[in-house]
């Protein structure tokens, strides 16, 4: 199993497909790549977090900033609201 085929394997369970068949082919090659064991290892780990449901708080400058670059590519891509002539 090639590095390429396990992540194909990953994404088609994820999506719910049985995998079942591969596992041992999968768990060898896990064995021996360490590139794809960090990746299986980050997605654990996401999904851990996940199921915790504990919001992780930004740093109120990132925020900040994350906000201003949403709201600048909102507007390019549909152009300026004007909320007052919603308002009205």
């Amino acid at each position: 199993m090639t590095c390429e085929e396990l992540l194909k394997a990953l994404n088609d369970y994820v999506d719910g497909a049985e995998l079942t068949e591969i596992c041992e082919e999968f768990s060898q090659h896990l064995a021996g790549c360490n590139p794809c064991q960090v990746v299986v290892d980050n997605i654990r780990q996401t999904i851990s977090l996940y199921r915790a449901g504990q919001p992780y708080a930004m740093p109120p400058s990132f925020e900040d900033r994350l906000q201003q670059i949403l709201k600048s590519r909102w507007e390019e891509k549909f152009g300026a609201s004007d909320r007052a002539s919603a308002d009205r």
